[in-house]
């Protein structure tokens, strides 16, 4: 599968997916890698894994519509069968999903619905939970609110603050999201309505 990246900062997320990609795990292509901050840390780590990348300056459009636009013309320049975001801190407009006629994944470090949106981990902190985790969904109108794809927990420690917790709950997403994708392009994710399934090898045949 043609894959498209978006990614807003470090990159994370996006080097654990290069990483599987180059390791010949993950039977996909990673073709491009788009960001709306210019000193994001994932066009580095695309320039580094020779990925041709580009940037959409949220700075430089009068509004978002415009943004996206770009966004979608470029998706359709690079033939695009999948979209990841990663990291990428801007909700994609209903306009938008609408305008997608492939798959769009996104990881969330809470186990969703519970803590959608910024500062999750902060958000399971202050309710004081004790397990959290995280969340590869596909991407919907709403926001975290797509159907879920995998989840893992994460055991939230006394002693645990925000930075702490979210370094471990991270590196679950580094494992994780590069198996969803992996099971996802074999064809063993099965979505009916919002239930999605898993299906075995066997299941295939």
């Amino acid at each position: 599968m043609r894959t498209a990246i978006l990614a807003s900062g470090r990159g994370s997320n996006l080097q654990a997916l290069i990483k599987a990609y180059q390791s010949g795990s993950l039977p996909i292509q990673i073709v491009a890698v788009g960001s709306d901050s210019p000193g994001a840390g994932a066009l580095m780590r695309a320039e580094e894994a020779g990925i041709p990348s580009r940037v959409f300056p949220s700075n430089q459009y009068l509004h978002r519509q415009a943004q996206e636009a770009d966004i979608l013309n470029w998706m359709g320049e690079n033939e695009v069968e999948l979209l990841l975001l990663a990291g990428y801190m801007r909700v994609l407009s209903p306009s938008f999903m609408r305008e997608v006629s492939f798959p769009v994944l996104n990881i969330h470090p809470s186990l969703l619905p519970a803590f959608p949106g910024l500062h999750a981990q902060r958000q399971a902190l202050e309710y004081g939970v004790k397990v959290s985790g995280c969340t590869v969904h596909f991407v919907d109108e709403g926001l975290d609110s797509g159907p879920i794809i995998l989840q893992e927990a994460v055991p939230v420690l006394q002693e645990d603050t925000e930075e702490s917790l979210s370094q471990r709950i991270l590196a679950v997403e580094h494992r994780l999201y590069p198996e969803v994708v992996r099971l996802l392009a074999l064809g063993q994710v099965k979505r009916s309505g919002r239930r999605v399934q898993i299906l075995q090898q066997e299941e295939l045949r």
